[in-house]
């Protein structure tokens, strides 16, 4: 007898508090004791989770009227750059702005960059930042400059508008073709596949527990930053068709989303600023998605571990910012990543994660206790996201 349960049925029990929720990293364990088959009559949603730069971030902040009113036409949040090119008094800020002058690819040793990931940490965490403003004039917004000072509370809204998160699988990069250290936005590499950089919370990971997107879409209700936010579109860069493995697992970067939720609901412990040394500014952010087993497909998706996972090895030196589309140096499970060392071409290789496993771990387990407290439901998908019906698709492994 096939097993399958419905969106509204699982809604049920979690409203009753009858619902059983585990973590990917648990549903893993599991799934390897019990088998897929038992696992699936047994567990009704899993959560998944992440946290690591992700440079495609930002907020939407309205930062009030002024007496008289102005329309902003330039605008700084401690001397950080944000985008005036929308309504009076709305403005954008990206996590990778830095401020006007300062160096993004400066290598100086020990330098800490501040830029709008800072930004948008210290709002959250109440913090008041410098605000400036300049404007042309005119007959309805006279005024032609502004300066305050401005935390959350003071804001109309403030909304974190995330164009491309969660990526689905990436790159482990390495240098192995300069002869000096490269500052890559994944580390410092040293010459001679010396060491690897990687970000991805492998086995955790919310598009690697639905590789197939068939219950990740748009309107999917999710934590973000550590507060409700949702999956609005899907991110740019999203690429659906690269080479999978035989359960679906892609083994390169692939779909990514683009996610919103309100500023002021979230936790510093899940937006913070980041300085990469080399790079420039991003901002980490903490996000987890419930996945619900609708059947046995998907308790055998979420049982996926780190040692299913392959990711490609790419040499940053010169085939990644120079010959894009290269075949990888080969491929590495996050088993292995995880270990601290791999193997590649015969040479141990030491790397080291930019991305925080415990810190996906906690927001995961956060969501699953949220769930299983009645307080945080399922919301199914208005629209799936690009090449979600395509299985087998994408190219052979």
């Amino acid at each position: 007898m096939r097993l399958e349960r419905t969106w509204e049925e699982i809604n049920e029990k979690l409203r009753a508090g009858s619902a059983v929720v585990v973590t990917a990293e648990e549903m893993a364990w599991i799934s390897r004791s019990e088998g897929i088959r038992a696992t699936a009559g047994k567990v009704d949603v899993v959560t998944t989770g992440t946290f690591g730069p992700m440079c495609s971030s930002g907020a939407f902040l309205n930062v009030g009227h002024t007496s008289p009113r102005i329309k902003l036409q330039k605008a700084w949040l401690n001397d950080v750059p944000a985008y005036a090119g929308l309504a009076a008094v709305d403005v954008y800020i990206g996590a990778t702005s830095l401020p006007e002058g300062d160096p993004a690819n400066s290598v100086f040793p020990g330098r800490f960059a501040y830029g709008g990931g800072h930004v948008i940490e210290d709002l959250v965490a109440g913090k008041s930042v410098l605000f400036r403003g300049e404007a042309y004039g005119g007959d309805c917004y006279p005024r032609r400059s502004v300066e305050a000072e401005l935390d959350l509370a003071s804001m109309g809204d403030a909304i974190l508008v995330n164009p491309r998160n969660a990526y689905q699988n990436y790159n482990v990069a390495v240098n192995a073709s300069i002869e000096r250290p490269i500052y890559t936005y994944l580390g410092i590499l040293r010459p001679g596949a010396a060491n690897a950089g990687f970000s991805s919370a492998g086995q955790l990971s919310p598009l690697l527990n639905d590789p197939l997107y068939r219950t990740i879409g748009l309107g999917s209700r999710i934590l973000l930053g550590g507060g409700e936010g949702y999956v609005c579109f899907h991110g740019t860069q999203h690429d659906p068709d690269v080479r999978r493995n035989e359960r679906g697992v892609p083994m390169e970067g692939a779909g990514t989303i683009c996610v919103a939720g309100d500023l002021k609901g979230m936790r510093r412990e899940y937006v913070r600023g980041v300085s990469i040394r080399g790079y420039g500014v991003s901002l980490a952010v903490g996000i987890a998605v419930p996945v619900p087993i609708l059947d046995e497909q998907m308790a055998a998706f979420t049982s996926v571990s780190d040692e299913d996972i392959l990711a490609p090895v790419v040499d940053y030196g010169s085939d990644y910012p120079e010959h894009g589309g290269a075949p990888p140096l080969g491929m590495v499970s996050y088993a292995e990543l995880r270990s601290g060392c791999f193997e590649l071409r015969g040479k141990r290789v030491r790397c080291s994660s930019i991305s925080s496993y415990p810190r996906a771990r906690a927001i995961a387990g956060e969501l699953r206790d949220l769930m299983m407290e009645g307080r945080f439901l399922l919301s199914r998908p208005v629209a799936p996201l690009p090449g979600a019906a395509g299985y087998p698709g994408g190219r052979p492994a």
